[in-house]
């Protein structure tokens, strides 16, 4: 079961002079759709305003139904090369809208978030639920790049909690006709913190792999044996890679920044391979780690950012002295690689 933290009753919010644009168009039907999303497109059209559509095949057929040649005007993606294991979803995003900054250009961009398929229905995680933390970090990581961000959310298919708390995670929604209404929303920190304080459920009593390690000269036999386990579960050597390098930042990230012993801890559960790496330093990460590009903040740490790339779902959590961090590497996902 997921398990939420305490989130505002939502509330209207007075409109923000330069308010970063990150709207949530949330649908229950194809009529929904067509009421709230139609609208939005025409505007932006009329206005000669540049549009990237990554949207489903579904979304793409009213809209290019509705607006028949018009709709070459907008630009179309492939979601596939946006949403792939979580962290990369985001970092696409983040660098897609940096470039076009750079270039001057202002680009208004309609995502439908793709993150249940090709996700075995026994993950241990809810994959949906997770991918609300890159979310709430949009409002502050894309707004200095001015490219507005509408997500499409379809009730149909996620619970009534996940769409709930997508309302909470915008600062705007839209409604019927087209209309942008600014909303309260949960700020990122906030949001973060609460999710790292939600504690991690137990691991294996057995579990394929359990190492320790007491400083970083002995990370080698970490990297050797993590490697051969991911082979042994027929994760392909480029797959096994990113694994291995994950986990050593993690575990490297645990004796320099925590303390030792390090406990390294592998298992399979269904199609995904888990890693938990401890360590005995019991001082909370802070909530934004791993959500800041090396790249776009000089003073972001590399560790943590690396690992959300590498693996899907990172979940943190410390309590009675060890601080956790466990890391999601489910087969389909692992096995698609990035565009960049």
């Amino acid at each position: 079961m997921t398990t939420w933290p305490d989130l505002p009753d939502r509330e209207i919010a007075e409109p923000l002079d330069n308010a970063y644009e990150h709207a949530a168009l949330i649908i229950d039907s194809d009529d929904a759709l067509r009421a709230r999303l139609v609208p939005v497109l025409a505007d932006l059209l009329a206005r000669g305003t540049a549009v990237l559509m990554v949207v489903s095949a579904k979304v793409e057929l009213l809209v290019r139904t509705e607006f028949g040649a018009l709709s070459d005007q907008l630009q179309w993606s492939d979601r596939s090369s946006f949403y792939q294991r979580l962290g990369f979803a985001y970092e696409e995003f983040r660098r897609y809208t940096a470039e076009q900054y750079a270039q001057g250009r202002r680009v208004h961009i309609i995502a439908e978030p793709d993150i249940t398929t090709e996700i075995d229905p026994s993950s241990p995680v809810d994959r949906a639920a997770e991918y609300l933390s890159y979310e709430v970090v949009y409002n502050d990581v894309i707004a200095p790049y001015d490219c507005p961000l509408t997500c499409v959310w379809d009730a149909r298919r996620h619970s009534t909690l996940i769409i709930e708390n997508v309302r909470l995670l915008h600062n705007h929604e839209i409604i019927d006709g087209g209309t942008l209404v600014p909303v309260q929303h949960v700020p990122a920190l906030d949001y973060l913190a609460h999710r790292n304080e939600i504690p991690l459920s137990t691991p294996p009593a057995a579990t394929d792999l359990d190492l320790t390690l007491s400083s970083l000269g002995e990370i080698g036999p970490v990297h050797t044996a993590v490697r051969s386990w991911a082979g042994q579960q027929a994760f392909s050597d480029t797959a096994a890679v990113d694994i291995v390098l994950a986990v050593a930042e993690v575990a490297t990230n645990g004796i320099v920044h925590g303390d030792a012993p390090v406990r390294v801890r592998a298992w399979r559960h269904a199609n995904t391979l888990v890693v938990q790496v401890d360590d005995a330093g019991g001082r909370p990460l802070p909530p934004i780690a791993g959500y800041l590009s090396p790249d776009g903040d000089p003073g972001a740490g590399r560790g943590m950012w690396l690992a959300r790339q590498l693996a899907d779902v990172v979940k943190v959590h410390t309590a009675g002295g060890v601080t956790s961090v466990r890391l999601h590497f489910p087969h389909d996902v692992t096995h698609h690689f990035p565009v960049h």
